[in-house]
């Protein structure tokens, strides 16, 4: 047994061990650290670059706009110049604490659509299909209503429905129907196409982070150990077995050794970083570093996909938006108390309420576009709200056919790697952004939702050509914050996990993150993720067990 404590950062130790190591402590990592700890035969332990999750803004759904630019809980990364996005450098917000991005996420609880994942088992990933999936999706999920045959109520992780109505949001539902957008109560459910409320991982007005769900319960087990402050800076490499990590942390380099496996869960940034820095990746850039070549893969930090959103932003005709409130100290003063002793208002909802998922292109089998409907507005995610009644239609397409990468810039383990998402490279993806574009514009001009648009903010009526709305995209367009896919899986040349997620080549190595995702879910990705780890907690015990 290793013992129940948190192991702080300052604690001067220079090696640990466990059975299973687990790096990062997100929306992956709580689960595995639950689930292969559970029975108590194995000895597990986590580690986490960031603190423990006691900034009180974590736990309060809106205080995704106070974590989203604090480095103390947040990577605060920046991509490359964009060519796509007219040079611009994009926020990338990642979470660093315990609960990963799961804590300082926007908290929409979405899967994405079954054919995502029949199109993974088609490329030859086994037992990933929506039949294969759907029952961990049910066992992650405690659910307060929906379908018994798509949803679960015994899981740990929340999924709320937003407990009032708003006017605006309601407006946004009919002029949707206008559009022939059926109402649809759970885009979880039998279809995902319409517009409605989204559901939140929160639970009684507080968020439900894979922190709170998996690690609090587990917390206290004696044989799982969680260590925060502790940057993960290579896999040791016992041949080609994963015998363990070092990590950096406040008192110097700490070696831990892994008597079963490693398991990244780093996120789709950091883990393929990891795997460059220990000398599995692309042999000319591993070269160029002069890094020690473990073992060549050239998918290492390739085919990374990124939702990319255009804010379409009306000025409201009615003084019943967030913005408003956020102006008045009473009205400010009143959703505080709202919150206080209900634990509801817009403290309780974070900023999205509203969710479109809909088809923009004629041949289009399934949803292509998604919405996120906010009853408030501001120049991107997490900024100050504008001076005036706002509202927000944010649209990106599901499925970008843009491919970008992750790549090391140096041989330091501490400085950030090179992020290219290369963003409205292919004509497909600009032409559908576009045509998300013009569909904000009709669904403002309904007869529902027209009494409620004073004037178009942004991109205005001057931007009325293809064109025009493509610059405006380029200009002000940011990531919806889903990064994924690179380290795919799959079993072609740039494949970078078997469909057990053990890394090609090597032993006792898995990545367990959004990384592995061969293509991007049509949809939010955390839930998801939270699905990948409780598939992976349970080949991974299946493969002790074969062992033993």
């Amino acid at each position: 047994m290793i013992g129940n404590a948190f192991l702080r950062h300052a604690k001067p130790v220079t090696s640990l061990a466990a059975d299973y190591v687990i790096v990062g402590a997100g929306s992956a990592g709580c689960v595995l650290a639950d689930r292969l700890s559970a029975d108590g035969r194995h000895s597990v332990l986590l580690l986490e670059a960031g603190p423990r999750d006691t900034y009180p803004w974590i736990h309060i759904p809106i205080g995704y706009a106070k974590t989203m630019f604090d480095a103390r809980v947040n990577w605060c990364f920046y991509t490359e110049p964009e060519p796509g996005m007219n040079g611009r450098r994009i926020y990338w917000p990642r979470g660093k604490t315990l609960g990963g991005s799961s804590s300082i996420n926007g908290l929409i609880s979405i899967r994405g659509q079954r054919e995502d994942y029949d199109h993974w088992a088609e490329a030859g990933n086994n037992g990933w299909s929506y039949a294969d999936v759907l029952p961990y999706f049910k066992r992650l999920e405690r659910a307060v209503d929906g379908d018994p045959a798509y949803h679960g109520f015994a899981g740990p992780m929340w999924r709320s429905p937003i407990g009032r109505k708003h006017e605006l949001i309601e407006a946004v539902i009919a002029a949707g129907n206008e559009l022939d957008i059926p109402r649809n109560d759970d885009f979880d459910g039998a279809v995902q196409e319409g517009v409605g409320y989204y559901h939140l991982s929160t639970r009684n007005g507080w968020r439900c982070s894979t922190a709170v769900a998996y690690l609090k319960p587990a917390r206290h087990r004696r044989n799982l150990r969680i260590a925060t402050g502790l940057r993960v800076a290579r896999v040791i490499f016992d041949g080609r077995r994963a015998a363990g990590v070092v990590c950096r942390g406040h008192s110097g380099d700490v070696a831990v050794s892994a008597g079963r496996e490693v398991l990244l869960c780093a996120g789709a940034l950091q883990t393929p970083q990891l795997l460059q820095l220990s000398g599995v990746g692309p042999a000319a850039l591993l070269n160029a570093f002069g890094i020690p070549i473990v073992h060549e893969l050239a998918g290492v930090g390739e085919n990374l996909q990124d939702h990319l959103q255009a804010r379409v932003i009306f000025e409201c005709t009615r003084p019943i938006t967030t913005n408003d409130d956020l102006r008045s100290w009473w009205r400010t003063l009143k959703i505080g108390l709202d919150y206080a002793f209900t634990r509801g208002g817009p403290m309780a909802v974070g900023i999205n309420q509203g969710g479109i998922f809909a088809r923009v292109e004629p041949q289009a089998a399934t949803p292509d576009v998604q919405f996120h409907v906010a009853t408030l507005s501001s120049d991107m995610a997490g900024s100050p709200t504008h001076p005036f009644s706002g509202f927000t239609l944010s649209v990106c397409q599901l499925r970008p056919e843009s491919r970008g990468f992750v790549r090391i810039k140096s041989a330091d383990p501490l400085a950030a790697p090179a992020m290219q998402p290369n963003y409205l490279s292919t004509a497909r993806d600009r032409r559908m952004l576009v045509a998300g574009i013009r569909l904000a514009r009709r669904l403002a001009a309904t007869k529902a939702l027209s009494p409620y648009v004073k004037r178009e903010h942004r991109p205005g009526p001057t931007a009325a050509s293809d064109e025009e709305l493509l610059e405006f995209a380029k200009s002000t367009g940011g990531t919806i914050f889903h990064p994924s896919g690179t380290c795919k899986m799959g079993r072609d040349s740039h494949a970078v996990v078997d469909p057990k997620l053990r890394v090609h080549g090597l032993e006792d190595l898995r990545v367990v993150d959004c990384s592995v995702m061969p293509t991007l879910v049509s949809g939010n990705t955390n839930v998801p993720v939270i699905m990948i780890a409780e598939k992976a907690a349970d080949l991974i015990l299946a493969d002790a067990a074969q062992s033993a």
